[in-house]
């Protein structure tokens, strides 16, 4: 894809996707400028590529990050509760923290990360620690081992839902614990690959509409299907 780069810092990386117009945003931008890659991806944290995070994992590659954020930034207000499903090293989950933190501070925010693996789930809060230990200490950010394919229904309904792995099937369990007017992502094709996003929105009835996006920018999709 033509937008991948490499980044001398995490700064210069965000300033290259913002510059190929992946990210549309300055709070996007800003979120993941404050959310240094390093501290996430021990292998070239500044290449806009997936990389290895050990159990066999992959963090996805900046751009599909700025993606996910861009998709999800209507969603993304104090008070919401965020669900990041296969939450990783856990870079993802800061970003939703630091964009709705931007925004205002309310009590009932709640930005939920999954892992199924434990080790995972050490690691990433770890990293979250090394970052600026705040995040976890303020009780609004979670990480918790789980399904996520389950999700996690002590936190829904879920204004917004990222999954962060290709889904081969309708995820039907997570569009069940979004909340009306919530809206979920997740990608679709293989690791490593070039993937697609795939939207369900749920409107203000509970009605379900899909849309299929592709992987560049600007952010507009086909028409939307009732299911």
């Amino acid at each position: 894809m033509a937008w991948r780069s490499v980044g001398a810092n995490n700064e210069d990386l965000i300033r290259q996707l913002k510059d190929h117009g992946v990210i549309a945003s300055d709070a996007v931008a800003q979120a993941m400028k404050e959310t240094d890659r390093k501290h996430y991806s021990p292998r070239n944290p500044y290449m806009d590529a997936p990389q290895p995070i050990g159990g066999g994992v992959t963090i996805s590659a900046p751009h599909m990050h700025a993606f996910a954020l861009e998709y999800l930034r209507d969603q993304l207000k104090p008070g919401a509760r965020i669900l990041d499903v296969g939450s990783g090293s856990g870079y993802l989950t800061a970003c939703f923290y630091r964009y709705i933190k931007a925004k205002g501070v309310d009590a009932d925010t709640r930005i939920v990360g999954i892992e199924h693996q434990a080790e995972l789930v050490r690691l990433s809060k770890a990293n979250l620690n090394t970052d600026d230990r705040s995040m976890l200490d303020s009780g609004q950010l979670l990480i918790v081992e789980g399904d996520g394919r389950k999700g996690y229904p002590p936190n829904a309904p879920y204004n917004a839902i990222h999954v962060g792995a290709a889904a081969p099937d309708t995820p039907t369990e997570l569009i069940n614990q979004l909340a009306n007017g919530g809206r979920l992502i997740v990608p679709v094709g293989p690791d490593g690959g070039s993937q697609y996003m795939q939207q369900y929105d749920k409107d203000a009835n509970g009605k379900v509409y899909q849309k299929h996006f592709g992987h560049a920018p600007p952010y507009t999709s086909k028409t939307p299907k009732h299911f």
